[in-house]
């Protein structure tokens, strides 16, 4: 199957289906009523997580089809809904995968202790993104530089004065 003969029967639902099984990223070539079909799109994310990208809007404000995304793919949260991006249970699975992810939460996600520390465990320097609370809280800060030296450069001036932060940075 090759992309043309997708794009030729991309409102087809049984042809598509059978295309998705095979390559997920296919769904980027579907009718719009496809890609806002929820068997569709199932199929699609257990062949390639990274097919998130292509569901409908609906679809990306469905926990359920996120969270598939996010079990194959962890940085596919930047996909989710702005609703899901503030879901801490998804959001938090995957920050302890894809540190990176806290980029894309919502803000108050970024001063929540247990996501903070789960994303700087998996990538010191996204401390960047954390609420400034956090960015001076001595323990998250630890944690991120024992992952990354560089997160030092994101914590608040008053732990960077601290002379035990500054012998971590030895």
């Amino acid at each position: 199957m090759d992309i043309q003969e997708v794009i030729q029967h991309n409102d087809d639902k049984k042809y598509i289906l059978e295309a998705v099984k095979e390559n997920g990223k296919f769904l980027d070539v579907v009718s719009e009523r496809l890609k806002d079909d929820k068997e569709v799109v199932k199929v699609a994310l257990e062949q390639d997580s990274e097919a998130l990208e292509f569901a409908s809007e609906r679809l990306k404000d469905d926990k359920e089809i996120v969270a598939m995304g996010l079990r194959g793919a962890a940085w596919t949260i930047c996909y989710a809904s702005e609703k899901l991006r503030a879901d801490k249970e998804l959001v938090l699975e995957s920050c302890k995968q894809y540190g990176q992810a806290l980029y894309y939460v919502a803000e108050d996600l970024r001063d929540d202790e247990e996501v903070v520390e789960a994303a700087v465990k998996n990538k010191g320097a996204i401390i960047k993104y954390a609420s400034d609370r956090l960015r001076d809280n001595k323990e998250i800060a630890e944690i991120a530089i024992k992952q990354d030296k560089q997160a030092y450069h994101f914590l608040s001036w008053r732990l960077r004065q601290e002379e035990e932060i500054k012998k971590m940075m030895e």
